[in-house]
């Protein structure tokens, strides 16, 4: 029997979560799904295939930055048992998410958190998921959903949740 992690697609959906689009649909008209609302979101890996990392980052070049990093960071942060890679905040769901999609195109967007997302192989596929915080500060649920997050995972972050 499979166990029945808090963190996988089936349990962020019975928790409230939608969409899980691509970010390949997200950018051919997929957007229009997400609701422009403040709320959390979740960008799962769909495969759970071998991962291949990029030596190039095909993220924006922010300010100037160039948001690589060598193979070896990324490989320390993997966590091979999690689907959830990134998780975030929005006062702007919608917006938000559009950000994130952008810099991943390789636009030079303020959206540097989740940059190590832009050096996994086949990141347009990629899914992204959303949850409307209605009456809650999308902070605080984004703050307990990574300490949740911690507990399940031996105190690790989500793979690509870094500071700076």
């Amino acid at each position: 029997m499979q166990t029945m992690h808090r963190f996988g697609v089936d349990s962020l959906r019975a928790g409230g979560f939608h969409g899980f689009i691509p970010f390949s649909a997200l950018r051919t008209g997929g957007l229009l799904d997400v609701p422009d609302v403040p709320g959390v979101y979740v960008v799962v890996r769909a495969s759970s295939g071998p991962i291949l990392f990029l030596e190039d980052s095909r993220g924006g070049w922010f300010k100037g930055k160039d948001p690589t990093v060598p193979v070896g960071v990324l490989e320390a942060r993997w966590i091979d048992d999690a689907e959830v890679l990134y998780i975030g905040k929005a006062d702007r769901l919608r917006r938000r998410i559009k950000e994130l999609s952008e810099f991943g195109r390789g636009r030079p967007v303020g959206h540097r958190g989740g940059r190590f997302l832009w050096q996994i192989e086949g990141s347009a596929d990629l899914l992204v998921g959303w949850l409307a915080t209605p009456g809650r500060d999308p902070r605080q649920v984004e703050v307990h959903m990574l300490a949740a997050f911690r507990e399940e995972f031996g105190g690790r972050q989500p793979f690509a949740n870094i500071a700076g």
